[in-house]
């Protein structure tokens, strides 16, 4: 079974992007992120509806690296401290050695290629220093700009769940995809 250990926390750089811990200096921005219903379109999730939950928020995501249960970095440009996004580790399996990847992204900078560009980094870093032998990722049907990320980065499609998930007074239904360590 897999032992996960985030300390230090792992600060990862790609071309453009640099993936760093999300810190209460960040609260305007995923309180923007969380409690725009656009961001929050395909995650059945409650929008955070003030400052005081999107802290919550930060400090769920922080206890989960204290203790090494989930992983969250903030998605910024180089030479920008502007939180644009958050990504990660959800729903970590390590007697399974598999991992939930997800992510959001600011309206503002979708179609620009930060997504992926993210994701095969995280990839690497699930693969390389998590050990991991599986990564999974849970999508709404409908959400077809998720959908052509994860083939992008080589992710195909196990499962298509029919009404899987109860939120709001109806059934959602869920696909899964993932990607094996080759």
């Amino acid at each position: 079974m897999l032992d996960f250990n985030f300390s230090p926390f792992p600060i990862i750089e790609t071309e453009r992007l640099i993936l760093d811990r999300i810190s209460e200096k960040d609260v305007n921005e995923v309180f923007e992120l969380r409690s725009n219903p656009e961001t929050m379109k395909y995650i059945p999730r409650p929008l955070v509806k003030n400052y005081e939950d999107a802290l919550e928020h930060i400090n769920m995501i922080n206890e989960k690296i204290e203790n090494n249960t989930g992983i969250n970095w903030g998605v910024r440009l180089k030479g920008n401290p502007k939180l644009l996004g958050i990504m990660g580790f959800y729903r970590m399996q390590p007697e399974n050695y598999r991992a939930e990847i997800g992510y959001m992204l600011s309206p503002d900078f979708h179609g620009k290629g930060i997504i992926p560009e993210a994701v095969k980094e995280l990839i690497k870093y699930g693969f390389g220093d998590l050990k991991l032998h599986s990564i999974e990722a849970v999508i709404d049907p409908e959400n077809y700009a998720s959908e052509k990320v994860l083939q992008k980065c080589g992710f195909v499609k196990e499962a298509h769940l029919r009404e899987a998930e109860f939120w709001e007074g109806k059934f959602l239904d869920k696909v899964i995809y993932s990607l094996l360590e080759k």
